[in-house]
């Protein structure tokens, strides 16, 4: 008896970790001064973006598929959650700590509802022009926030030119102290951003605790974070009643688009640069089940930004072990540095916020619409939106310019009138293809988007005025509905309602290209003439139909 080959044995060599190792430990160095600085622009406790950075990394780590992907608090979520919870519980700072645990379960639940019920692709609805003005503008708005921080000033306005006017009236009361060490920890990073192999800020803190603990910056009046207290920090729902509950869930879908819309943006980035495949309801679950651990723990919502992704991969991560490795130095830190990481002046967390979103201020993002001439005034619109009206409603209005951008497109009457190229079959827009020729007898029609009830009356009625006008020798309406596959009943209705329109006028209607569930409906209402081999009709087929008809 032939025995079978043995398989060989696999050997994992350590050296295949050690990009994950050092990937990981570089990673950590970004996420722990972030997640505080997070903190500080949600107007919660810095443990609140610990608490969120641990369950980010772990869920993420368990359930997600990028090998690149970071999931921690996020500036624009912090932002967000901030206008939510300040606008119900304004100074009341245990209310907002139970609506910010609110708010960020029913974000969870709505990732992994979206998870299940496979809208992977909801965010394509936040248009890009849109989401980069409004990211913009969000930038200049957290930044700006940060200056009272680095001033060593307490403010009472939080809207953007609000705050701008009581900034130049607290002059008398600006910390020169504060401000040097804000400027100085600025210049560093950036310094030491030019090597994204060197955690810039994990070093600038870590600088900023010694000048803090042996310099004596506190004597100077420089304010520190305080302590961390994460011994109370065990998994709970928040004691809300059922109007605090539904004012949230208002706001939490407005949260979950956006963040989603980040996150799968980063993800997808580097998917595409790298080869991988992603899966975006997969994503979904990952982002609801971060976003419910980090609920139940009082944490900050969470989602895969661009600054720490991207420094993973460049740090050159090769799985998602690097997140582990992360999560696991973070733990060690949390354990064994607390007290020092209290030290921490607010002013070196300001510039580490303001470093972290400079990059978002290149204003190279808008080029692309000023040299194309398109969506100029959609981005500008976004951007003025949130400068405008906040950070909350800028991005609910983000949202609805968006759909509005969608329906627009959709309902433009924009139908084509097609003719035959040559002595050939195929059959091109006469506007813009002098050489295509119309078939005597017969009108080719074409409607340029997909028909529904918001667009189908505008589109039928350009369709009646074309065949109106057409000579009196036309015999058929040939309407081609490739760009529909599937239609509504309000556009079956129209589509039945034009049918009787052309026969009132002594025309035939013949249909092409159309697609199984369009051809099944049509059948099903009762449209004559119509038979299951109807969905082979090319344009020429159908032509072809409509002069065999006429002899």
């Amino acid at each position: 008896m032939k025995k079978r080959p043995r398989k060989a044995s696999v050997r994992v060599r350590p050296a295949h970790y050690l990009p994950d190792l050092r990937a990981g430990l570089s990673v950590a160095g970004l996420l722990i001064p972030e997640s505080m600085a997070y903190s500080t622009i949600a107007n919660l406790p810095p443990q609140t973006g610990v608490v969120a950075l641990l369950a980010g990394l772990v869920a993420y780590g368990l359930l997600g598929d990028s090998r690149f992907a970071i999931v921690s608090a996020t500036s624009s979520s912090a932002a967000v959650l901030a206008a939510v919870v300040v606008g119900m519980a304004g100074g009341n700072l245990p209310m907002r700590m139970l609506l910010a645990a609110g708010l960020v379960l029913i974000t969870g639940l709505i990732f992994v509802g979206a998870s299940v019920a496979r809208l992977g692709g909801a965010s394509e609805f936040i248009a890009k022009p849109v989401l980069r003005g409004y990211a913009f503008g969000l930038a200049i708005i957290i930044i700006v926030r940060q200056i009272p921080s680095v001033l060593g000033v307490s403010l009472k306005h939080s809207d953007f030119a609000g705050l701008l006017i009581e900034l130049a009236h607290s002059y008398p009361h600006w910390n020169v102290w504060q401000l040097v060490t804000g400027l100085v920890a600025l210049v560093l990073l950036f310094a030491f951003g030019r090597s994204r192999q060197v955690p810039g800020a994990f070093v600038v803190i870590a600088l900023g605790i010694v000048a803090s603990r042996w310099l004596g910056l506190h004597a100077h009046g420089v304010s520190v974070v305080g302590a961390i207290d994460l011994s109370g920090e065990t998994p709970s729902l928040p004691s809300l009643d059922h109007r605090q509950w539904t004012q949230l869930g208002e706001f939490a879908f407005a949260l979950a688009l956006i963040l989603y819309a980040e996150s799968y943006s980063s993800v997808r980035t580097f998917a595409l640069k790298h080869g991988d495949l992603t899966e975006p309801n997969r994503e979904l679950l990952a982002l609801g089940a971060a976003n419910l651990l980090s609920g139940l723990f009082h944490g900050l919502p969470v989602g895969a930004g661009y600054s720490a992704s991207a420094t993973n991969e460049a740090a050159g991560a090769h799985s998602r072990c690097a997140g582990w490795v992360a999560a696991v130095v973070v733990v060690v830190i949390v354990l064994t540095l607390l007290s020092w990481v209290a030290l921490t002046p607010t002013a070196v967390l300001a510039a580490v916020v303001c470093h972290a979103l400079s990059h978002a201020l290149n204003p190279s993002v808008f080029r692309p619409y000023v040299r194309l001439h398109r969506d100029r005034f959609i981005v500008a619109a976004a951007l003025l939106a949130v400068l405008v009206l906040g950070v909350l409603y800028g991005l609910l209005a983000a949202i609805g310019l968006s759909l509005l951008m969608l329906l627009r497109g959709l309902s433009v009457p924009n139908v084509s009138t097609l003719g035959r190229l040559g002595d050939g079959h195929d059959f091109l827009v006469l506007t813009a293809h002098p050489d295509a020729r119309p078939v005597p007898g017969v009108i080719v029609l074409r409607p340029e988007a997909p028909l529904f009830f918001g667009n189908v009356e505008v589109m039928l009625q350009h369709v009646r005025a074309c065949v109106v006008n057409a000579s009196d020798s036309t015999q058929s309406i040939v309407l081609s509905l490739e760009e529909s596959p599937d239609l509504d009943s309000t556009s079956v209705e129209a589509l039945l309602e034009f049918q009787r329109f052309a026969v009132a006028r002594g025309k035939r209607l013949l249909f092409a290209r159309l697609k199984e569930p369009v051809l099944a409906l049509l059948i099903v209402a009762g449209m004559p003439g119509l038979t299951p081999s109807h969905v082979l009709y090319s344009v020429d087929d159908a032509v072809a139909a409509a002069l065999a008809q006429s002899r």
